[in-house]
């Protein structure tokens, strides 16, 4: 139908097992499990042999599959593109010494879900040099030349026909790149030399970045994904065109979504096969490529914000630097044009903070508005008050100041040394000198007869050469750069936060400036997952009870009715069937605990839960140190104390730290140490456990929420973008703990502040907090310091944890100080928990808020957030197959 389509790239796209899901969108889960049984199989079984595919890692990926999810059942145009990664991120092992990494092997059966296109593959080049043609185009030669090929996944959208695509791009060289000779001369290795290092590109998500072969690695990675599936998209549009391509056409059939920074380089490759291969100007490139082009944002963390060694990109896309300069200089005209030079501290700023380079030299044409001449003229008093005329700050143009300075020197004759040149500060140190001669020029004489007598006078000169602010040039000491996400921004016609707080910090802190240029530019689009996976096929006993309840099993597609649970919410009835579910699905838990980690939990107890990457921010720190605490209490009562003062819990902790994230592996390795202490205490017996889960993936997810009672959202508040496991927790009648940040403002909104437990600290106050902190202000609470003592006097092992708790010491420092803010925090922790505690022991208000968590969870569908952009960003319908 030659429709315009929407193409969402990422690094990440964290599918999950495909047969369920698959199924279950085919509408035929019941007969399949039938068709099976027939066989002598049992369907969950079946489903347990698959694999997960490895093609990310955290939130993004995951946010990527469900928006492919909601695309085909919303019969949207819509295709995926990724990377094939062989070994994934990494299998997570948990050891006595932590946390353990081994490669994945998901792809050692073969895949079935993929369909190998060796018909679709694009060469993408690295390294070469840029010349110009006899055409007298630029041309990028040489180098080291490599083939995309694509592998395709159906995605099959729920209840319709529709099924979409995930194209993911593996990596290769043809065969004649293999050296014969060299293997034959017994040079194996550099025989295949040119083979690894086409391969190695796919092998893993996310390699290592510290050494120079990492950066090289990574950068490889995301112009790969970008490089071949521009060309893939600019084929179907040229196919799609017949005989007549019109360009200007392209952003009316053609969205291209980046998701987060990494497909960046989509801008300069596209203005590169535009222009060079394509034929077209610069002018038309660039508009073109502005309306097709649209940036997601997902982190405020400065150091995730992507930036590039400028060298390095030189070496690697000489072209795209090229491009990439020509975008940073219209951008500094653009931002000139627009705050013009009469406040150049203004203008200062707005440079620094917005254009694309950081620490590069500014064009010429910017340091002649910012230099200030350090000449001094030696010359009579009249010629100094028209100085200090010339000179006043004013708001006059660039133009109109050398128009006032031409009229200085007619009046001035031959002593051209009056102009621009005079040093400021000369002229400021003979204000009151000029301003008495003004005043005494009508009536005394004998002022001018001095004059007269001055003017006979050569007027001296003494040149001290310019002076530059040091802004305008790079400073030698520190690293050339490209901001990414600064080109995101400029290079797109839309930029979106992931919910409506974060979205509030992109437009008033992170990227404020050009806000302020292009305020059209900025949106919201708070996050969605989809219903399907995350209550239908993965909470069967709590979805057939919905539907029962509701009468309809609608709410799959229109999560509004899951709204309609809140006038049931007090039903005595549904709170029985809702809890009999919520115990099925934690006995399913308890196996799968004995399973992975041999411990033993009870399903009485009240399960608590915190699943996601392991980062500082996040504060899986300030979990562990509130159950250390509670642990601590506890040794501190009698058996009869203990049971009637605290409600018995199972802590279960799950996901990866990065492989050289060092803190947050001391992190992991801290929790399963106290886990090991607190588990084997006969003290404490089923009261409190604490287990970390290995491996953390979409399927151990799939059986971890729905049993969840208690779910951990509890990031310093201002630093998670949206969060998309709390909408997960939300959906499946699992209570939140968190601050008001990312996500969480809106689910406690949409839930009722009653059914949310609220803690910590405010985004706003979190710079203020920090500074007090900086200032040597902050009195830690008793408790905390309790704690840290604790912990250092081995009451979990022999490790030595000074490095880790050390970072919540201090006032200032790398790695010191507390940033994240945990001991702020604590008291207001502990007191929340305390409430926690209360509420679990009343089942039937601790159910009524559960049901109503999922009731208010209608709003995080991403079918919903898919609708929004569509309608907003892409411009595309939905295109129903007959």
């Amino acid at each position: 139908m030659n429709v315009k389509q929407a193409y969402y790239l990422s690094m990440e796209f964290l599918q999950g097992r495909a047969l369920l899901n698959a199924i279950g969108n085919l509408d035929l889960t019941g007969k399949y499990a039938e068709a099976l049984s027939q066989l002598g199989h049992d369907l969950e079984s079946v489903a347990t042999q698959e694999p997960d595919a490895a093609l990310g890692n955290g939130g993004l990926g995951r946010l990527a599959s469900c928006f492919l999810d909601s695309l085909a059942t919303l019969n949207y145009p819509a295709w995926g593109y990724g990377l094939r990664y062989k070994y994934g991120l990494f299998q997570q092992n948990i050891t006595k010494d932590g946390q353990e990494e081994v490669a994945e092997s998901w792809l050692e059966m073969g895949n079935p879900w993929e369909i190998v296109r060796k018909d679709v593959t694009y060469p993408v080049k690295f390294y070469g040099k840029v010349v110009i043609g006899s055409d007298g185009r630029k041309h990028w030669i040489g180098g080291e030349n490599i083939k995309a090929v694509a592998y395709d996944v159906p995605i099959p959208g729920y209840k319709t026909k529709t099924t979409i695509n995930l194209r993911l791009w593996s990596t290769k060289v043809p065969s004649q790149d293999f050296d014969l000779r060299a293997f034959n001369a017994g040079e194996h290795a550099k025989a295949n030399e040119a083979h690894a290092n086409a391969e190695k590109i796919c092998y893993i998500l996310y390699p290592g970045d510290e050494s120079m072969e990492g950066k090289i690695l990574r950068l490889k990675q995301q112009y790969t994904l970008c490089s071949a599936s521009l060309q893939d998209i600019i084929a179907c549009f040229e196919r799609r065109s017949g005989k007549s391509v019109n360009w200007e056409e392209f952003p009316t059939k053609v969205a291209v979504q980046m998701n987060d920074t990494h497909p960046t380089l989509c801008i300069p490759e596209l203005m590169r096969i535009l222009i060079d291969v394509k034929g077209l100007s610069w002018k038309e490139a660039w508009n073109i490529t502005q309306r097709t082009m649209a940036y997601t944002n997902h982190t405020v963390l400065p150091e995730a914000l992507e930036k590039w060694s400028l060298d390095l990109m030189q070496k690697l896309l000489p072209r795209h630097v090229e491009i990439i300069e020509m975008i940073d200089e219209e951008l500094i005209n653009n931002i000139i044009s627009e705050y013009g030079t009469a406040d150049l501290v203004v203008l200062e700023k707005k440079l620094t903070e917005m254009r694309i380079f950081d620490n590069v030299d500014f064009p010429a044409s910017v340091v002649q508005l910012f230099v200030k001449p350090k000449k001094i003229s030696h010359v009579k008093p009249k010629q100094k008050k028209l100085l200090v005329k010339t000179l006043e700050p004013s708001s006059m143009t660039v133009d109109e100041e050398v128009e006032s300075e031409e009229v200085v020197s007619e009046e001035v004759e031959s002593e051209e040394v009056v102009s621009e040149e005079v040093e400021y500060e000369e002229v400021e140190s003979k204000e009151v000198e000029s301003e008495e001669v003004e005043s005494q020029e009508v009536e005394s004489e004998e002022v001018e007869s001095q004059e007269v007598e001055s003017e006979e006078v050569e007027p001296e000169e003494e040149d001290l050469g310019n002076e530059e602010p040091t802004f305008l040039k790079s400073d030698p000491r520190l690293p050339k750069m490209v901001r990414m996400a600064n080109l995101c921004v400029v290079g797109g016609h839309a930029v979106n936060g992931v919910a409506e707080i974060h979205s509030e910090i992109v437009k008033e802190d992170v990227f404020n400036s050009f806000y302020k240029l292009w305020p059209e530019k900025f949106q919201n689009k708070t996050n969605g997952v989809t219903p399907r996976r995350w209550i239908k096929f993965c909470n069967p006993d709590l979805s057939n009870i919905i539907t029962k309840w509701i009468g309809t099993d609608d709410w799959v597609l229109n999560t509004e009715k899951l709204a309609e649970l809140r006038k049931l919410a007090d039903n005595e009835d549904l709170h029985l069937e809702w809890r009999a579910a919520k115990r099925s699905n934690k006995m399913k838990v308890v196996s799968f605990i004995k399973e992975k980690t041999g411990y033993v939990v009870s399903p009485d107890a009240m399960f608590d839960i915190q699943v996601k990457r392991i980062h500082e921010y996040k504060r899986q720190l300030l979990n562990i140190l509130g159950i250390v605490y509670r642990y601590k209490k506890m040794k501190e009562m009698s058996a009869k104390e203990r049971i009637s003062s605290f409600v018995p819990r199972v802590c279960i902790f799950g996901g990866k730290a990065f492989a050289t994230y060092v803190q947050a592996k001391r992190i992991v390795k801290f929790i399963t140490d106290v886990g090991a202490t607190i588990n084997h205490d006969p003290d404490i017996g089923n009261l409190l456990k604490v287990v970390f889960v290995p491996d953390y993936n979409v399927s151990v997810a799939e059986m971890l929420i729905p049993a969840s009672e208690l779910s951990q959202h509890i990031s310093t508040a201002g630093m998670e973008a949206s969060g998309t496991s709390n909408m997960k927790f939300a959906m499946n009648g699992c209570v939140l703990i968190g601050t008001l940040d990312g996500a969480n403002v809106e689910i406690r909104q949409e839930v009722g502040e009653d059914n949310f437990f609220l803690f910590g600290a405010r985004a706003h106050e979190i710079a203020g907090l920090r500074k007090e902190r900086a200032e040597g202000k902050f009195v830690p609470d008793p408790r905390f310091e309790e704690v840290k003592k604790f912990v250092r006097d081995g009451a979990f092992g022999s490790y030595n944890y000074d490095e880790l708790i050390g970072s919540l010491e201090g006032n200032k420092g790398f790695g010191r100080a507390d940033y994240f803010l945990v001991g702020k925090d604590f008291p207001d922790y502990l007191e929340c928990q305390q409430k926690v505690d209360e509420a679990y022991s009343d089942q039937k208000k601790w159910t009524k808020m559960s049901i109503l968590n999922t009731a208010g969870s209608y709003k995080f569908s991403s079918d919903r957030t898919i609708h929004e952009y569509a309608r907003d960003i892409w411009d595309i319908k939905p295109v129903v197959l007959p």
